[in-house]
């Protein structure tokens, strides 16, 4: 009898134990499973017939625990349209048979997945785009390039030597003179898009002119790169609503930047780098061109920018609501 008892009390604290998650700090991406405990008839019963229950039930406690909530795209009165967040939560059933294949002794690995926000940028209509989400820590470096083919080289094995990717926002005309240097950006991986064709101030076009600077260079993408254009940034910034909504009508969103580099005033680097590192922030648009402040800047930005958490990537990256924290299982 009392060898009975001693071994249900095994059984009890042994379920009690099976499935424990410690403190939560942050995002936890594994938890232990310990079932070695007895291998008498009883106790393989027992095992076979509850814990995987109690398995399970203890995964969807923890998932309601460990889930993250999405942020929705939203139209913000000082920065116009601002991209959402994925939200995150624990995949129960993935996380549940990852578990039951494990060795006994093994831990968990947390299954997640990401839950998208219900309302998008696609959502907000015809909205300028100056960052992204605050939330997702990333920034990303705009190149307007329409000139400045001497210093596109040096910036693109800076680039190449931190493994960053960058976005190059091409004046159409530039292209369509530059077929080679724009192939060698792609070629180095960055994402080419959308600068206008010649380089006009947008606001002050007719309809039928604004649309065509769009639609040439967005054609000069395609035939000469094979790029599907989705962004376009207005020359100079200069914009009105109807160029934001004939860029929409072309399937582009117009973005613009958070925080600019000014190299065309020729600054110093050093004062560059003390700008940007300041400044910059989780979303940040980085403004700059092909020139020599920000050739001359950008080992002491990146270095910058990285040392304070952030990620560099491209538009794309930082303005798309994909977590950067999701653990691998």
């Amino acid at each position: 009898m009392k060898t009975q008892q001693k071994k249900w009390a095994v059984v009890i604290a042994s379920t009690l134990a099976a499935v424990t998650i410690g403190q939560a700090t942050g995002i936890t991406n594994h938890f232990p499973l310990d079932r070695n405990v007895n291998t008498e008839d009883a106790f393989d019963m027992y095992v076979n017939a509850v814990p995987e229950d109690e398995l399970k039930r203890q995964i969807e406690d923890k998932a309601e625990e460990y889930k993250v909530e999405p942020i929705d795209a939203k139209v913000d009165r000082v920065w116009k349209a601002i991209p959402g967040y994925n939200g995150m939560e624990v995949d129960v059933q993935a996380t549940y048979l990852q578990a039951r294949s494990n060795p006994n002794g093994a831990s968990i690995p947390l299954v997640y997945k990401q839950i998208p926000p219900k309302v998008t940028l696609d959502d907000l209509g015809a909205q300028p785009i100056y960052r992204g989400n605050p939330e997702k820590k990333m920034a990303s470096f705009m190149i307007n390039v329409a000139w400045g083919n001497e210093y596109i080289v040096p910036m693109l094995d800076i680039l190449d030597e931190y493994k960053i990717k960058a976005t190059f926002f091409l004046d159409g005309s530039w292209l369509k003179k530059n077929e080679q240097m724009a192939k060698e950006i792609q070629k180095r991986g960055h994402e080419l898009e959308n600068h206008a064709y010649s380089h006009p101030n947008m606001s002050q076009l007719t309809t039928e002119r604004a649309t065509l600077e769009i639609s040439k260079t967005k054609s000069l993408l395609k035939e000469m790169l094979g790029v599907e254009n989705k962004w376009f940034a207005p020359p100079s910034g200069d914009y009105d609503q109807e160029t934001v909504e004939l860029a929409r009508q072309q399937g582009l969103k117009t973005v613009l930047w958070t925080i600019d580099t000014v190299d065309w005033k020729k600054p110093s680097p050093d004062s560059v780098v003390a700008k940007i590192t300041k400044g910059v922030e989780p979303g940040s648009l980085i403004l700059m061109h092909p020139t020599a402040s920000s050739a001359g800047a950008m080992r002491g930005m990146i270095e910058g920018i990285t040392k304070k958490g952030i990620k560099l990537g491209t538009v794309s990256e930082t303005l798309s609501s994909e977590r950067l924290d999701v653990p691998e299982s």
